[in-house]
């Protein structure tokens, strides 16, 4: 793939002037800057935490030698030493002071902190304000050097050098506190290399500046080379590929700047992603790179020093797995181009060719686009029925739909997949969409869709860790909540087939005990709902696409197409991509062949087996399995490592319970692992590494009866349906009451007569 971006126009290059462990004995009393006393340290302190996260969230974390003086400011008793402990620490790194008087006049002066960028980089600086007034309006800057005007105007293009930004975004406020002290962040962007200056002013609002031209100052820097450093990188067969790079300085900060980065760069990411070939823009200096492609490679990390001539990095990848290489095809069916993270306008978001690069960067072989609420009048029109044009097999890449923000998303959030419309009759955007799930699901299995609830455990909160659980959830939430009534229903598919209304549930994303334990209930009364892995990028996650996969096992080429199938045939099991359960089996039944059904005269005992491999680091990684289940991340293979091992459990599971369970060591290795199974009435049997991988289900019938396994289930599943209706009502419309109470009819007298079926409690 050929490098798209220039030098000229990639944000590819960062220095922060923040010299964080300056002494404070070379600043000479001249250079600083007036203290501020006499103020309640209280709000101070809150600022100044927000502060940090603000600077963290840049990628420009203070050094600890900073954050812990700043921690013995909070806990000193007296407010004026206090108060005299953060500006020793913090002044040093402002670029600029900023004085409100109390006639709300703005009087400028320059900090102590060296005046130092680089070239098509973008660095950031602190401003001190100390505001007398108590003024809470934004603090605005602006500079001619930062002006723009047209390129024909080459006399004033030639001095227009620089952009600046003051930065007001999350975890900070765009407006002042209105407190006597505070810190502000500012960033500076140079387009040259060389000297450079420039007329930096302040104002809160017109009219503010001081007179005298002391609103105002006069700064000139000293702007460093960039270097470009070619990326070179390929994957285990030596072919060139594209991973993501993580880059950073001895300071822990992160190179390109991650606030001023555009597509196909997110500045809510450290890293990232580049193809064989393409370049970054680095300082002299010296480097931490960590390079990655998705969970079955294995990391590389390096130091590297970048002098003022050209160089290039080279990475040759090696896995530690390759479940594609047997047919286990990985995607991630709920990523999303817009909305949430994405950007200044996150109603328009980002287009294919960034997607597909995150997808290729994260070896996820399907990534499915799914047009939202904030953004489906925009993104609606990258829709095509068809794998989108910048596929490149086996890498494809596919918009579909999912049903948030609209419709009936109070009731349950809806991925659809392999859509052929992606509106219904009746208009052309989100606006007139069924309240009612089930009438959605309706539209979309007419023309062959895949559908079910994202983010299942969303509503579904219990405080028991326990699976399975007796416990009624609220049912108040946007995971698979109608899904308790949906999964009783058939309803018309194409050629006017009856057909299951829900297909999957959506796995990974949420809480991994509220998302099984309500498919392991309508298992056991003898739903077939299968399972799936997704991310919710980035809203629920926004680290990376395919945080959460499901493997899909096909005979044949891939394609979207024919990977959905998979999912609907329970050809696929979900996991983290840190450990895999492939190639399961029941006595001579695979799994998502045949229906994954085993067909059984009486009661027997058989046996299953799987390969399965895992790969956990030898260190622990501290702070995760010691994490309440409910807090992120909800799945990861280091929450089912067995205490002073580098072993995890694989669980055989029968009918919901854990009936058996095999030690395997967590090396990247690929182990079989086999279970004798007595099985005694009609059930279904899976396998898991709690927490990491599930397969869907294998369905044995003894003596052709249903799976009937719990009477407690069956009640659970009644009660649920009651639950949700006392939350759900409310949000449906009038024109869809009759579809909802009989839907929901429909559901108790299905549950009715399972728990009159059922025998065993």
């Amino acid at each position: 793939m050929s490098s798209r971006y220039s030098v000229l126009t990639l944000p590819t290059t960062l220095v922060v002037t923040l010299a964080l462990g300056v002494s404070l004995l070379d600043i000479s009393k001249a250079n600083a800057l007036p203290k501020v006393t006499d103020i309640d340290f209280q709000p101070v302190g809150v600022q100044l935490q927000r502060l940090q996260e603000a600077m963290a969230y840049l990628g420009e974390p203070f050094s600890e030698e900073t954050v812990d003086a700043l921690r013995r400011a909070e806990k000193e008793e007296s407010q004026s030493k206090a108060l005299e402990m953060v500006q020793e620490v913090l002044d040093p790194l402002c670029l600029l002071d900023v004085q409100i008087n109390p006639e709300s006049r703005v009087k400028v002066r320059s900090g102590p902190a060296k005046r130092r960028l680089v070239e098509q980089g973008w660095s950031v600086f602190l401003v001190k304000v100390r505001n007398t007034a108590g003024v809470t309006a934004e603090l605005e800057a602006k500079s001619e050097q930062a002006i723009e005007v047209r390129e024909s105007d080459a006399d004033q293009l030639r001095d227009r050098w620089l952009e600046l930004d003051m930065f007001g975004g999350r975890p900070l406020n765009e407006k002042l506190s209105g407190v006597g002290l505070e810190y502000r962040i500012i960033q500076l962007y140079s387009r040259d290399a060389g000297k450079r200056s420039a007329v930096i002013s302040f104002h809160v609002g017109q009219g503010t500046q001081d007179l005298g031209f002391r609103s105002d100052e006069t700064l000139t820097f000293d702007c460093a080379s960039a270097t470009p450093v070619t990326i070179n990188v390929t994957d285990e067969n030596g072919e060139p590929t594209t991973a993501s790079f993580e880059i950073r300085d001895s300071q822990q900060r992160v190179y390109p700047a991650q606030s001023k980065r555009v597509a196909p760069d997110f500045g809510f990411h450290p890293q990232i992603y580049r193809a064989d070939g393409e370049e970054v823009l680095l300082p002299v200096g010296k480097y931490h790179v960590v390079c990655r492609r998705g969970p079955e490679y294995l990391l590389q990390e390096r130091e590297v020093e970048i002098t003022e001539q050209p160089s290039a990095l080279k990475f040759e990848l090696r896995r530690w797995i390759d479940p594609a290489a047997s047919g286990w095809w990985s995607g991630d069916h709920h990523i999303h181009a817009a909305g949430c993270s994405h950007y200044a306008k996150p109603s328009e978001g980002v287009h294919a060719p960034d997607m597909m690069r995150h997808c290729l960067g994260e070896d996820l072989k399907i990534g499915c686009n799914l047009t939202w609420g904030p953004c489906f009048d925009y993104q609606k029109q990258f829709f095509t029925g068809k794998d989108d044009a910048v596929s490149v097999y086996p890498y494809l890449l596919r918009y579909d739909v999912e049903v948030s923000g609209f419709g009936s998303s109070q009731s349950g959030h809806l991925c659809l997949l392999r859509l052929k419309e992606q509106i219904p009759e009746g208009g052309d955007s989100k606006d007139h969409w069924p309240k009612l799930c089930l009438n959605t699901l309706r539209w979309a299995k007419k023309q062959g869709a895949i559908c079910g609830p994202a983010h299942s455990g969303w509503g579904l909160t219990v405080e028991t860790q326990e699976l399975p659980n007796y416990v009624i959830p609220p049912f108040d939430g946007i995971g698979a909540n109608e899904y308790i009534v949906d999964v009783t229903h058939l309803v018309e598919g194409p050629n006017k087939t009856r057909v299951p209304a829900v297909d999957f549930m959506a796995m990974v994303d949420t809480p991994y005990t509220w998302e099984t334990n309500i498919w392991y209930h309508t298992l056991n009364c003898g739903f077939r709902t299968r399972i799936s892995g997704e991310t919710d990028f980035p809203c629920i996650y926004d680290e990376r696409v395919g945080l959460g996969r499901s493997y899909v096992k096909l005979d044949g080429r891939l394609s979207y197409d024919a990977w959905c199938e998979g999912i609907r045939r329970g050809a696929a099991y979900v996991s983290d991509g840190r450990s895999h359960l492939l190639d399961f089996q029941l006595g001579d039944v695979e799994l998502g062949v045949d229906g994954s059904e085993l067909l059984l005269d009486a009661p027997t005992t058989v046996t299953a087996k799987a390969t399965v491999a895992s790969l956990l680091n030898e260190k622990v990684e501290a702070g995760i399995k010691e994490r309440p289940f409910s807090n992120k991340p909800y799945w990861h293979l280091e929450r089912a490592r067995i205490d002073g091992t580098r072993k995890v459990p694989v669980e055989l599971i029968v009918n919901g319970y854990a009936v058996a369970r095999k030690e395997i060591v967590a090396d990247g290795s690929a182990q079989e692992v086999t279970f004798d199974v007595p099985i005694k009435q009609s059930s279904w049997v899976a396998l898991r590494i709690e927490a990491s991988s599930h397969t869907n289900p294998i369905f044995v019938l003894v003596d052709d009866k249903p799976i009937r396994a719990s009477r407690r289930s069956a009640q659970w599943c009644l009660d649920g349906v009651n639950q949700c209706w006392s939350q759900k009502e409310q949000f449906i419309a009038k024109a869809e009451m009759d579809d909802a109470v009989e839907a929901y009819s429909h559901a108790r007298e299905a549950y009715r007569q399972i728990l009159s079926e059922s025998k065993v409690e």
